[in-house]
């Protein structure tokens, strides 16, 4: 319907609207393309929607890797939607990204609210994460993938004949029998040290140069032939030709170098290399370094026979390698000659007699061409076609027997290995930890800003890529246990009120401020001459609206007085008031509560929150009397229950009610109610409306998230002493400005990273929690798919 307007104060034809909403359904999305998050999302673009039944349900970690799980795999891996939220159109995200910011909470998260202003914009889905005492990153890796739809294209386990001596064969044992793609037949960080390939960072390699190569390759990553040949020199083999040709066989280097030592044999019954033709050269290997680094893309991948001695000649490290010898592998170790593979596989004569020395344009094209044979053709076909010819024996018929791929090397099912497999790179780019992933897919960096240069450079290659800033780990260590942390929101929470008369008790103060909403607990201030008190609310919008609505009011002659603690963490309040109102999980929600009369005379008060209108039929308490000397005699505030079917048909007037909250205590009734228009419409055509006061309800607009219960449940938590945080209110100016730096600097980084995702990826930031002896604090989770435009969002 379309929204009331104000003149006829918001009031048409009632309707009946559905009592309850299905148990789960899901947060819509309309027909204008708008969400629960106010924003327009594309039509059929991948989006994210929480199960209503879900929403102040926190997440855990096994929860967290089922989305990421349907996110990479979907249904056709046989992968069943999250048990807690809905993502749709997954079939065309192109990639997921997660974000951990060690040593952060849900409770930091709103205490810097406004500072993280990338990290609640760019998210429009946010749920509490439970504390998990696990390695996020590596049980992101390591977790095995649950298969609930039959089988998959990872798991299935067809059955095949294949000979008993087949299914122990070296080549099958380390590589199966499934068809893949390059990247796994990539060398290993452990395999190139154990091969003696030069590694940065290892002993022996210091003055080696480095390609600039990206950390992570796919499967259509180039392939690039490499050969050197060498001569002896003073100071041992020494580099003097070099030949490079790309995936399509043609030589884009061939090059001389002249050594930099006396050369005592040329060695040119294996190299080709004499005195005259060095004699006129002069390009040295800091030359050849140069211009093997300009040649070669930044995701290249070499391909050589024995490749580690060519790269050790070169002086010249790159991380991304197949070598030919370990592709065609024989029994107990042994190798292959080039030579050898090349007539038997290619049915080509290289090394001949009849030439002087090794071609090294040849030798390099030979195994180029082997590799790409070796992928293309898969291990399987490859041994049973050449098994005779290069291993030197043939099967017997009888010994052939029908299994299944479990017999030979089965599939992991861990998800970064079923990834792999389907040629789909992975990363993990952080502080060194112990992550359950080849270190080949690892880079470890000591800062925040290196894991994200690093992110930034090689962000459009891997399809799955975990971050982990580490950071805040130690710093927020030195904040006396988030003590004041817990503190400052409590404030939020916290009024100060009085004058009341003499002998005014505590329960008569709840009463007065149970309008507002929930009052958790009321501190009593008795000076020597008059009686105020401290009012501390559930919810920040009860002491919002207490502020608003309460202050001025005339109790038995005394003008009550209704205000914020004074203190630092108050003088942005307004500003955080008003980002709470815009955030996307509050545009279109309301915080609702009724009030019950006693008396059959009240008083009309309207206030503004924050340039919202809050209108109100508003009870008296005792003798109360508004600044203009209106006064009902002998009325008490009092909350009225509240039903969904009531706040439906109520508010159903103003527009669409897509779901209704109404947290109670088990056995009572809900005093109070948070609603979810389907348009923030709706909402405004409420927050204006006059008849709601004359019904006695007390709106204004939602503050607190719907993953929360309240903000006084992240103001509560106990520390490592077991004492009650909110007791303790520090206020180190010194320690806070240091935490509101990095927090600045923080909301940068994810800004940049959220930035360079490419489009269509599933965005996930997680803040772990802390785990206490005493206590666990929570989490937070944040989840977005970037709009396939590309635009920031």
């Amino acid at each position: 319907m379309d929204p009331p307007s104000a003149a006829t104060g918001g009031r048409g034809k009632r309707k009946k609207t559905s009592a309850a909403p299905e148990k789960n359904k899901r947060l819509k999305i309309g027909e204008d393309g708008e969400g629960m998050d106010g924003c327009v999302h594309p039509t059929h673009s991948p989006r994210i929607s929480l199960l209503l039944n879900r929403l102040q349900q926190p997440v855990t970690l096994n929860e967290l890797t089922e989305l990421l799980h349907y996110a990479a795999l979907g249904k056709t891996g046989g992968i069943t939607q999250p048990s807690w939220c809905r993502l749709h159109h997954q079939r065309k995200v192109k990639g997921v990204n997660v974000v951990i910011v060690n040593g952060l909470t849900q409770t930091h998260f709103y205490k810097h609210y406004l500072t993280l202003q990338h990290l609640r914009i760019n998210y429009t889905s946010r749920v509490t994460f439970t504390p998990s005492s696990q390695n996020i990153a590596s049980e992101i890796f390591s977790r095995e993938v649950s298969n609930s739809d039959g089988p998959s294209i990872y798991q299935k386990k067809e059955s095949v004949k294949m000979h008993k001596a087949l299914r122990y064969h070296p080549v099958i044992t380390k590589f199966g029998t499934q068809t893949r793609g390059l990247t796994a037949y990539l060398l290993s960080l452990q395999e190139m040290i154990q091969r003696h390939y030069p590694v940065k960072g290892m002993p022996g390699f210091e003055d080696f140069v480095c390609t600039d190569s990206v950390n992570c390759v796919t499967d259509s990553s180039p392939l690039y032939g490499l050969d050197c040949e060498m001569c002896l020199t003073e100071k041992g083999n020494e580099l003097t030709r070099v030949s490079l040709v790309d995936s399509d066989g043609n030589c884009v280097l061939d090059e001389l170098v002249k050594p930099e030592n006396r050369i005592l044999d040329y060695l040119t019954r294996f190299s080709g290399i004499t005195a005259a033709m060095l004699r006129p050269v002069t390009t040295t290997l800091r030359d050849m370094q140069a211009k093997i680094k300009a040649l070669l893309p930044w995701d290249a991948v070499l391909v050589g026979h024995s490749l580690n001695g060519d790269l050790v000649a070169l002086k010249l490290i790159h991380p991304h390698v197949i070598d030919t010898s370990l592709l065609y592998r024989k029994e107990f170790g042994q190798r292959f000659k080039l030579k050898v593979l090349a007539e038997t596989v290619l049915k080509r004569q290289i090394q001949t007699k009849k030439k002087m020395g090794h071609d090294s344009i040849e030798d390099a094209a030979a195994a180029l061409e082997l590799a790409q044979y070796f992928i293309k053709t898969g291990p399987r076909q490859v041994l049973e076609r050449h098994l005779e010819e290069l291993w030197g024996y043939t099967l017997e018929e009888e010994k052939e027997e029908e299994i299944t791929d479990s017999s030979a090397p089965s599939l992991s099912l861990r998800f970064a290995d079923i990834l792999q497999t389907l040629g789909r790179t992975v990363a993990f780019i952080g502080k060194r930890s112990v992550v359950a992933l080849d270190l080949s897919n690892q880079q470890w960096h000591s800062s925040d800003k290196e894991v994200l240069a690093s992110y930034r450079k090689q962000s459009q290659s891997s399809f799955l890529s975990v971050l982990q800033f580490s950071s805040f780990s130690d710093h927020v260590k030195q904040e006396q246990r988030y003590q004041r942390v817990c503190a400052n929101l409590r404030d939020m929470c916290v009024v100060f009120a009085g004058p009341f008369p003499a002998g005014f008790s505590e329960r008569e103060v709840k009463r007065f401020f149970c309008c507002c909403g929930p009052v958790r607990k009321i501190k009593m201030l008795n000076t020597a001459v008059r009686v105020h008190a401290e009012v501390e609310f559930e919810l920040l919008e009860g002491a919002v609206l207490a502020l608003k609505v309460l202050n001025g009011l005339s109790l038995q002659g005394q003008s009550i007085k209704v205000q914020r603690p004074v203190n630092e963490s108050m003088l942005d309040l307004d500003e955080t008031l008003d980002a709470l109102m815009g955030d996307a999980l509050n545009t279109s929600s309301l915080y609702v509560i009724k009030t019950k009369l006693r008396t059959a005379e009240s008083m009309n008060i309207s206030a503004k929150v924050n340039g919202h209108t809050v209108g109100a039929q508003f009870p008296g308490a005792s003798t109360i009397t508004t600044a203009n000397g209106l006064c009902p005699t002998k009325a008490h505030n009092k909350t009225s229950k509240l039903t969904e079917e009531t706040v439906r048909e109520t508010f159903g007037n103003f527009g669409a009610v897509q779901r209704v909250d109404l947290p109670a205590k088990p056995g009572k009734y809900a005093r109070h109610a948070s609603i979810k228009f389907e348009s923030s419409h709706s909402k405004h055509a409420a927050l204006i409306s006059e008849d709601l006061s004359m019904e006695n309800y007390v709106i204004c607009p939602s503050l607190t998230p719907s993953h929360l219960h309240s903000w006084v449940s992240l103001a509560t938590t106990v520390d490592a002493e077991g004492e009650d945080t909110e007791k303790t209110h520090m206020h180190n100016s010194h320690q806070d400005q240091e935490m509101e730096l990095m927090m600045r600097k923080l909301d940068r980084y994810l800004g940049k990273i959220f930035k360079s995702l490419p489009p269509c990826t599933l965005s996930v930031v997680v803040l772990p929690g802390h785990n206490g002896v005493h206590g666990d604090l929570p989490g937070l989770c944040f989840m977005e798919v970037k709009s396939g435009s590309g635009g920031e969002q």
